[in-house]
Parts: C-alpha cells; structure tokens; sequence
C-alpha cells in the first residue's frame, strides 16, 4: 500500500508543539531568560544605533583582526554555556547518592554530558585557538592580511552557525544523549530516535567547513605571505606551532566530515555503515573519529605551547632557549598525533602486538613534549623573570600540565588502561591537560596580546583573582576523581550507590564553584579594564607595553587595517628584539597607497543558509531543505561574479594615520 503524501509532514516534518520542552523547568527558566536577553540586546543595539556599524564593521568584516576578535567573543559566550552544564553535573553527582536521585533525570543528564564535551572541544577551544592564531599569525609575520581574506569571514560565520544549532537544541528537540563522541550503535536510528544525534551531526558538520576552511587559510598565509628575509627557521615559534596545527586541521577534519556523513546516512538512508546487521561494524566508526579525535587534541594543545614559547621568552627578557629543538619537536608532536589514537581503546580487544606499539608510540609522544618544557624552564634559568598575568598562567600551566602529562604516560600503558581507561581517573587526566593546558594558555595569551588589540592592558587585580581560583579549584575539583577513578569508579554515571564516597564528589563541586568563580573574576577583570582604559595604569601609547620581541610589537595599539605602513624586512628570529638593539627608526614619509580587500556579506548570509538547511534536516523538513538548498547554491554562484572584492587605502590617508602615531610616540616617551 503505497503512503499518502502528508503536506503538512513535509513542510514542518517532524517539528511540533511537543518538540518545545514545556515539562522542563530548569529549560523553560533558561529560555525566558534567554528571550529577555536578546530582547535587551536588540533595545541597546537600536537605542545607541548600532546596527549600521555591527554590519558595516564586524558582521562583513575581513579584517583578520576583528574576526579574530569575534572568534575569542564566540568562545567566551560558549564558555558561559559549556560551564552551565558542567555544574549541573557536578551538583548532580555531589546530591545523586543511595535514595536521592538528584535533580536531572537520567535522559537529561546525558544530553547535559553530551552537550558539555561538544561545546567545549568544538565551540570554546577551538574559537579562542583559531581567534588568537587569526589575530597574531600575520601580524608575526610582517602580512597585511590572511591569504584569503573572504575564506576567513565565510570561516568564522560557519563556525558560529554550528554553534546556533546546538543552542537551538536546548530550545526546540533535544541533543544527543549519546557521549562527546557519539559512538553507535547508541547513535543509530535505533537507539536514538529522536533528533539529538541529528542536531549533533549537522552542528559539527557545519562548524567543521569553517575549521577546515580557516586551517586552509593560515597554512597558504604563513607559507606565501611571509616577511622578506623571514626563512621558515626564523619564523616565531607560535607562528609554527600555528603551522604545524592547521596542516593538522587540514588532514584530520576530513576523516571527521566522512564519518559523520557516515552516520548521518545511515540514520536518515538506512545504509549500514556502523549497524550491528547488514555488514555494518560499530567498531569502524570509533577507529574512523578516534583517527581525527586524537590528533585534535595535539590540535588544541600547539598553539597554547606558542604562546607559551613567547610568553617566557618576552617577560625573561631573552631568547627562547634551544630554538630549533622546539622547532624539531613540533614537527615531531605533528606526525606522531597521528599514531597514537588507538590507545583511546586498547580496551576493544587488539592483540598484544597492536596494543605494544600503541602504548609505545604513546609514550614517545612525551618525549618531545618534555623537551618543551624544558626548554621554558632554561629560558627562564638566569633571565630577569616579570611576573606579569602571562607568565603567572605560564608558570601555573608548567605545574599542572606536568601532572596531566605524567597520568596521560600511565594511561598509555596497555595494561593499566584496561582498569582505568572507563573510570573517573581518564576524565581527571584529559581536563588536566585540556584545562591546565589549552585553558591556561588561552587565559596567557588573552592577557598578553589584549593591549595590542585593545590598546589597553587588562586589569592585574582581577586577572590574579581568577588566576587563583582556576588554579587551586581546577587542583580540588579534579583531584577527586583521580583518588575515584583508582577506586574503579565508572564515568558517565549520574547516580551513586555507595555514600562512603559522597564527600569526595562534594570537594570536587566545591572546586567546580571555585572555577565558577575565576570565570566571573575573568568577566569582572574585562569589565573593570574597559571602565579604566583610559586611565595611566592600563593604556598603551607605545604600541609594546611588554617590550615585545617579536614583530607585533613593532606596530601601534590597535595596529591600523593595514597592519604595516611598509613591509617589514627580517633579519633575525626575534625580530623586534633585533630592530630595537639596532636603533630601528619608523618611515616617517614616502608612503604609497595600500591595496586591501573589501568587506563582503556573502560569508555571514551563505552560513546562515548553511545553517537553515542543517536545521531543516534535522527535522525532516523536506520543502526547506529543497528551498534553503537551492537559495544556498543561488547565493554561491551570485558571489563568484563579484568582482569588486579590493579597494585602496590612499597615500594621504596612510601619512594621517602614521603621523598621528608619531605624535604619540612623541607625547609619551
């Protein structure tokens, strides 16, 4: 019998009133308050009008400055979400014990779960990662912009429309209850029928054209657009722990992209890639996202050794001991990433051989990594040490990362993961490294490259509240699970039957509040140094309020559109360091005209249309998908023949600019 055709089915799909979560009061009191903000938001925005300078300015900007300063924005906002639902789960597990069964439901609470991991790997890491290589990379190497400028708007917008639809499932369905990871068959249509996995495929798949787009970007912008006489062995270390990250991107979000189509076909074409019937393999699929998953994190962790390198060797006020090892090193970490992701399931049955190359090649990766620090540790041994925020977090990130380091060594040995790989102890050890690691040296890098982008330092007091409070509650919130995870207590467990242990996950929530805390420090710390900016104590008239070494440094605070009046000419691997021990004076006169890209609206309108396509396949929405489709590939093909994508900043306005800067100098030497 053949069906009937349902227009109603096939315009709104599977969405009705009872996708809306009305029986959820915590998600109803979030909605409201979400509604209320953006309500606000939309009264200040038209009551100071500032929608002409949103567009105009940040939404079709290229500038590779304010897309790396938007790309830090959306991080900070999806750091307030993913930490919202890491204290409902740490509450849950201090109150979920004997008869109480806590205040999540068990369906709630893993998409709670699956939604924290998600958020923070995808849409804070990540964001910040790509926001400080986008902002830093081509001022370090003396460019006027990125390789493709367009690329890296259209990057930016898909990245944070990836984002949109996971908020969208707080609101309308549900998310995935699946695990970060979404290994089937409990991702199968299955088991999941609902819409969760769906929303966690389509964000992903969104979010990871940006990522693979911007990774395209960086590498042709650090290769092609280089300084004259910057070889690749003078290049700063950030800029080639940026290298070796995005050549990382470039290979592994591929596999990422195929596995997920992969799942996602099976759900919606019943093929039978990962299904436990018709030839499928479940076990495929956790080798296929492990093959990108373990490389992701040597993703995440690069840049934060690049600021780090640049941290120490700026506030030693000397160079970077044992450069080219560092160099090596990276290099070392970039090929070896990708033969150490088996260890994340020594557990599946390999034989002994697998396991034993897998274990070693785990513990080879250490070996560079040590090196690193090592080499920190004799850039700081006799230098003139300042214990700015940078290097407080540095110095912070050496202590803990350590730890991480060494548990993530225990882990690799096959016969140890096989008890600790599914306990509490494995989750201790990767915020270990992630927080201790990327955490720390996205908070370094935010107070040091801050007042070039800003033109005003971030205020000290509040820096060292947070500083302490991420430091010492990261230490009492995850200590516990480590002693737990000995003790063979399992993970993604909402509920515990045995009290004896109770008050061991209620110090871990006590150092979760604390960590809440360093993150209200960190807001209070952005708010106080924007009331103060103009204020002695925290403006920067020079443009190197560090006395910087790298070349950065060399323009003003915040650096003009066009970065540099004259390309720099390098000589040296600290370049500014060398300029200013050479008595470097700035051209004053001759300036010529600058030719630059011009501002687009097709990055921001062809991801929003990516995205309503994302959204109609979630829900089956067969007649938006066809029309967002269409309109999608419509909006492509009309932006290929734009041709006005340049324009030129004139002479004069180059000579205003400088001039300006030159009576600055001038009036605060």
């Amino acid at each position: 019998m053949q069906d009937t055709f349902d227009l109603t089915k096939f315009i709104f799909g599977r969405l009705g009133w009872d996708a809306i979560p009305f029986h959820e009061p915590i998600l109803l009191a979030t909605f409201a308050g979400v509604i209320v903000g953006g309500v606000a938001l939309v009264g200040i925005l038209t009551y100071f009008r500032l929608w002409g300078s949103l567009w105009k300015d940040w939404i079709t900007s290229i500038d590779h400055k304010k897309i790396g300063i938007m790309y830090m924005i959306l991080g900070l906002v999806m750091l307030l979400r993913g930490f919202a639902d890491a204290l409902m789960m740490r509450t849950q597990q201090a109150l979920a014990f004997g008869d109480n069964a806590g205040f999540l439901p068990p369906h709630h609470y893993d998409q709670v779960f699956t939604a924290h991991g998600v958020i923070m790997i995808f849409f804070v890491a990540m964001p910040f990662v790509t926001g400080l290589m986008n902002y830093v990379v081509p001022l370090q190497i003396g460019a006027r912009d990125v390789a493709f400028p367009f690329l890296n708007n259209f990057s930016f917008w898909m990245t944070t429309m990836g984002a949109v639809l996971i908020m969208a499932s707080l609101f309308v369905g549900e998310f995935a209850r699946t695990g970060w990871l979404a290994y089937p068959p409990l991702s199968g249509i299955l088991a999941s029928p609902g819409v969760g996995v769906d929303y966690y495929i389509w964000s992903l798949q969104i979010a990871g054209v940006g990522t693979l787009l911007s990774g395209v970007n960086l590498i042709v912008t650090i290769i092609k657009m280089r300084a004259p006489g910057m070889g690749l062995m003078k290049m700063p270390v950030f800029v080639w722990t940026s290298l070796c990250t995005n050549i990382l991107i470039v290979v592994t979000f591929p596999i990422l992209t195929a596995v997920l189509a992969m799942l996602g076909m099976d759900r919606l074409f019943d093929t039978a890639f990962f299904t436990n019937d018709r030839g499928g393999n479940a076990m495929m699929y956790v080798n296929l996202i492990w093959i990108w998953g373990h490389p992701e994190v040597y993703i995440l962790i690069l840049p934060a050794f690049g600021i780090f390198s640049e941290v120490v060797s700026t506030f030693c006020g000397k160079r970077l001991f044992g450069y080219t090892s560092m160099v090596y090193a990276t290099c070392v970490i970039m090929v070896l990433s990708y033969l150490v992701w088996l260890h994340h399931f020594f557990t599946m049955g390999s034989g002994a051989s697998v396991n034993a190359f897998f274990g070693i090649t785990t513990m080879i990766i250490s070996i560079p990594t040590g090196a690193k620090l090592f080499n920190w540790l004799f850039t700081m041994y006799r230098g003139q040490i300042r214990f700015e925020l940078p290097m407080m977090w540095t110095i912070s990130f050496m202590l803990t990362f350590t730890i991480g380091g060494m548990t993530g060594v225990m882990l690799a040995i096959p016969a140890a993961d096989f008890v600790l790989h599914n306990s509490l102890f494995l989750i201790a050890h990767f915020h270990n490294v992630i927080i201790g690691g990327v955490v720390f040296g996205i908070f370094a890098g935010l107070n040091y490259w801050f007042p070039k982008a800003f033109g005003y330092k971030l205020d000290k007091f509040w820096g060292t509240v947070s500083f302490w409070l991420w430091s010492i509650g990261f230490w009492v919130a995850f200590t516990p699970p480590y002693i737990l995870g000995f003790m063979g207590y399992t993970r993604r467990v909402s509920h515990f039957d045995d009290m004896s242990v109770q008050w061991l996950f209620q110090i871990s929530f006590l150092g979760t509040l604390m960590i809440a805390g360093g993150i209200g420090a960190l807001l209070m710390q952005l708010y106080v140094s924007f009331r103060d900016r103009n204020t002695a104590r925290l403006r920067d008239f020079t443009g190197d309020p560090w006395d910087g070494r790298t070349l950065e440094w060399s323009t003003s605070s915040p650096p003009p559109d066009y970065n540099f009046a004259f390309t720099p000419v390098v000589h040296d691997n600290d370049t500014f360091a060398d300029m200013k021990k050479n008595g470097y004076q700035r051209p004053l006169a001759d300036f010529v005209a600058i030719h630059m890209p011009k501002n687009t609206w097709a990055g921001f309108v062809i991801s929003a249309l990516a995205c309503a396509v994302g959204f109609a396949i979630i829900w089956h929405m067969w007649a938006l998908v066809i029309g967002a489709f269409i309109v999608l590939l419509g909006t492509i093909i009309a932006h290929t023949f734009n041709y006005k994508r340049d324009f030129y900043i004139p002479a004069e306005e180059v000579l205003k600019t400088e001039t300006a800067r030159t009576r600055m100098l001038e009036s605060h030497v």
